[in-house]
């Protein structure tokens, strides 16, 4: 069976999970590289302007992706109860939530056809740590926005999350906050985003761990 060659844009590209999905996508498919910093095309996924912009200079698309969002893990005493951005815990609301939200909302008016949507979460959904409880809150909003999304979307529109476990690639930073969790190779997580990209699922959580 001959594939479709697609044009997929990837935001988070320069990333250790962004890298492997590239590679991964890159096989078969064109992938457009795009970042805060780096890239061909620049998206700050907090900055919704730069979004819209972004997705109009990439062109016509069949998928996006997206393998960026910050959260601060730091202990929930660290956290107040404060307006939205006055409190360590709404970098990740304003990044990996809202960014990725409004990038999937963009997205939807422009992609082709049958296009598809993929964001990014991680276990601590799942599994919660010390220090990680903003991780959680956004992985699960994210994850929860997906599922919801998925039955609304217009033009045979498809959007699914990949969940994964603290990548091998990445234990040198973060192995104090994941003792006891066995890590995965950036490559096989790359593998859950073909799933997304390439099958026809929607409103799919995708975890890998």
């Amino acid at each position: 069976m001959s594939e479709k060659r697609l044009r997929i844009l990837l935001v988070g590209a320069s990333g250790t999970l962004g890298r492997a999905v590239a590679a991964e996508l890159g096989q078969r498919h064109e992938v457009i590289a795009a970042g805060r910093n780096s890239g061909s095309v620049k998206i700050d996924l907090t900055d919704v302007d730069s979004i819209r912009q972004g997705l109009q200079q990439a062109g016509e698309l069949d998928a996006v992706i997206s393998t960026a969002g910050k959260v601060t893990f730091a202990p929930l005493a660290d956290f107040k109860a404060a307006p939205h951005g006055e409190s360590l815990h709404t970098l990740g609301i304003n990044d990996k939530l809202l960014g990725q939200v409004n990038l999937a909302l963009a997205a939807r008016d422009c992609l082709r056809d049958g296009g598809s949507i993929t964001l990014t979460t991680g276990i601590l959904s799942d599994q919660p740590i010390v220090a990680g409880s903003s991780a959680s809150l956004v992985n699960g909003a994210v994850e929860a926005f997906v599922r919801a999304a998925a039955i609304e979307l217009p033009r045979g529109l498809r959007i699914n999350v990949v969940s994964p476990t603290v990548l091998i690639e990445a234990m040198s930073a973060y192995a104090p906050f994941f003792r006891g969790f066995e890590p995965v190779s950036a490559a096989r997580a790359a593998l859950a985003f073909s799933r997304s990209v390439e099958g026809a699922q929607t409103g799919q959580v995708y975890k890998v761990f």
